[in-house]
Formats: C-alpha cells, structure tokens, sequence
C-alpha cells in the first residue's frame, strides 16, 4: 500500500469551477467514474493533459529544450564541493532562457495518487488521502509540486457508489483514485532541476503549479 498523507477531515471550501464539479484548494468534490486517458471529457479545452511521460517530455522540450547533463552535474555524488553549485547555476540559467515561452502560460493537468479512507455521513463522503506521484521520462524523474497542497478532499458519491466502495474498504480493500489537478506553473518558480535523494545521481525536475481547480475520478 502507498503511504500517503490523509487530509483532514473538516470542510473548509465548497463546490466551485467549471460545471460545478471541480473543489477549491481543499473541500468536496464529485468523484467521477471515469478512466485516466479521458480526462479532456471534464477539463477545459486548452489543458495540456500531463500524465504520459511523452505529454510531460514535450512540455519540458517547450520550456527548456534539452535535458540537462545529469552526469555532469552530479559529478562525485552529493560530497562533491562542486554539486550544489553546479544545480543552483543551471536552474538559474534556465530561469533566464524560458522567460517569455508560451509553455509558460499554459494551463496544465496532472495526477496525484490518492486513496478513499472510511464513509464520514458528517462529511457526505469519503475523506480522500493523497501524495505525489513521481513519473520517470527521459529527462529524468518528474514530480508535479502544486503551490498548496489541496487538503480536507471529501469525495461526494452517488448511494450506489456508496454501498460499493463501503464494502471495498470494510473489506480491507485499498480503494485508489486518482487526484486531477489543473492550474499554470508559478512564473517565478516555475521549475527546479535537482537529484533524487532516494537513488544516487537521479535526476529530479518539479514543475511547481498554482492550482485552481482538483477533480477526483476513479477508474469506472
């Protein structure tokens, strides 16, 4: 099972964007059946969906061009004098030389995993936990920061839905969701090159995101 971190139970935001299906920052939401490849159906027309690593190496390619050279940047490992400075350089250089690409402004969709804790009738729902998916791709290991993490996500379900994914969880059945979240990047910080610190010399790209709306869709 995936340890992620379980948002609170209290409501602090209501229904809002688009249609009225999609939460503020923390609050309710409709969890919709529907699979993770259509999600245009339910976002706005002009998302850059990404989820696939292509869709994320060709958003990276409009923002930077090329991938850095990891190797060269980690040199001998995190002891290495050289290897703080090397990163903080290249993030600093690629600042300067995206300033002004349209990629910059696009609005953009990507996953965070998330997993049903138990119905709360208070609540209407089931709190939903969640945490950050990491995506391997070409340019290296690829996770998706928003500026606030949403919090205190009750998923809202029809009864029939209710009944079946109470028995899941009674069952001591993991129930996963997926956690759709849609803004722009940060203009001042908009991306950060840096090194795993779960694998030796793994490269790390975070994409950081103003978010504006969350959806969460389950697999139908």
């Amino acid at each position: 099972m995936r340890t992620l971190v379980l948002a609170a139970v209290s409501i602090l935001c209501v229904l809002t964007g688009i249609d009225g299906w999609a939460v503020e920052i923390g609050g309710q939401g409709v969890l919709r059946e529907l699979s993770i490849t259509t999600l245009h159906r339910i976002l706005p027309a002009d998302t850059h969906i990404l989820v696939e690593s292509s869709a994320i190496e060709q958003f990276l390619a409009e923002l930077d061009g090329d991938p850095p050279d990891w190797q060269a940047l980690y040199g001998h490992g995190h002891l290495d004098p050289g290897h703080d400075d090397r990163v903080f350089l290249l993030n600093r250089e690629r600042d300067a030389k995206r300033e002004g690409r349209p990629a910059l402004s696009w609005r953009l969709a990507f996953v965070w995993a998330g997993e049903l804790s138990p119905y709360k009738p208070e609540l209407g729902g089931f709190p939903v936990a969640i945490g950050p998916k990491f995506i391997k791709t070409k340019w290296g290991m690829v996770r998706f920061k928003p500026e606030e993490a949403p919090s205190n996500l009750v998923a809202l379900v029809d009864t029939l839905q209710r009944d079946r994914l109470h028995k899941e969880l009674a069952a001591g059945k993991t129930v996963e969701v997926d956690v759709v979240m849609t803004g722009q990047l940060i203009p001042d910080e908009s991306l950060v090159y840096d090194f795993s610190h779960d694998e030796e010399g793994l490269g790390l790209i975070m994409p950081f995101v103003r978010v504006e709306r969350v959806d969460f869709v389950i697999a139908p």
